[in-house]
């Protein structure tokens, strides 16, 4: 059987709902969607993503990236992405894994290896797309395969994840995996800044605190702030508490207003506005939307 079938038949069998599925394999996730998905709005962990069948489409960095069946996508930082499933039906639906990175297993690999890395250069400093070789493909098929056999998880996917890890260092983004590594890098310093945001986006703060933190001058932070994310550290901000406010809405069935503040917005009509220009529509009109459409709902 070629591989990229098996692993199709793999996700299939095993990713039984519509949407994000948990498995018991450390940071692995099963994605299924049997129909096109609106797009949305989402923060992207660090993680690899390899689509067995069907096609997504991904805003970021002002860039727009299609992959499909054959393809993998990499992303090195939490990034805010606007994407969805454009082709999927219930006899072949869109199924993918993501594994999310441990940046402790790459950097021990990255020590070990001791082997200069190719430095790419892509538009996008925070994520990449390439052709899935067969021996990624056989890694990822064993990793999955481990959930025939929960016995063998704990002893088996720890290695399993190492070589999958060692052939995206060997592979064409290894520069993209190596910068989230070396000391001092820009995307290190930028990375230290969008944890803050992450823990603090409740609260105002300024550019000169947010620059402390990253250990960089405040334009030097606004700056590749920017050229990794595409966006400023207020705009990044502002997605996060968007999208906390919708996650409450959707998940603790409190109202808009409630949400909006718990997020930090002082003005529900300020709240109302921002929400509707990033998602498309005031809160109760969305929220109503995504529970009529569970695959919308889950990749939300």
């Amino acid at each position: 059987m070629k591989p990229h079938i098996e692993l199709k038949e793999l996700i299939a069998r095993h990713a039984t709902q519509e949407g994000l599925q948990a498995t018991p394999v450390p940071r692995l996730t099963l994605i299924r969607a049997s129909q096109p998905t609106e797009p949305m709005h989402g923060v992207h962990k660090p993680s690899i993503c390899i689509i067995a069948q069907g096609r997504k489409r991904v805003q970021a960095c002002e860039r727009v990236l299609e992959y499909g069946a054959g393809n993998h996508l990499i992303v090195s930082l939490d990034l805010p992405v606007l994407g969805h499933v454009i082709d999927a039906t219930p006899e072949e639906p869109y199924l993918c894994l993501r594994l999310d990175l441990d940046l402790a297993l790459l950097g021990t690999l990255v020590l070990e290896m001791n082997t200069p890395i190719l430095q790419t250069a892509p538009s996008c400093k925070a994520l990449g797309v390439a052709e899935t070789p067969d021996a990624l493909l056989q890694a990822a098929i064993r990793l999955v395969g481990l959930l025939d056999r929960p016995q063998d998880i704990p002893f088996l996917a720890p290695l399993i994840e190492r070589e999958l890890l060692y052939l995206l260092l060997r592979g064409e983004h290894a520069g993209l995996l190596h910068q989230m590594l070396t000391p001092n890098h820009r995307l290190q310093n930028v990375n230290r800044a969008i944890n803050w945001i992450r823990t603090n986006f409740h609260r105002p703060f300024s550019i000169e605190i947010l620059a402390a933190e990253a250990r960089m001058s405040s334009s030097s932070l606004h700056e590749h702030f920017r050229a990794m994310t595409s966006m400023s550290p207020l705009q990044y901000q502002k997605q996060l508490r968007l999208q906390e406010a919708r996650r409450l809405i959707l998940t603790e069935a409190i109202d808009a207003a409630t949400a909006g503040r718990k997020v930090g917005y002082d003005s529900p009509s300020q709240f109302s506005r921002e929400y509707r220009r990033q998602f498309g529509a005031p809160p109760l009109s969305d929220v109503t939307r995504l529970r009529t459409r569970p695959g919308d709902l889950a990749e939300a």
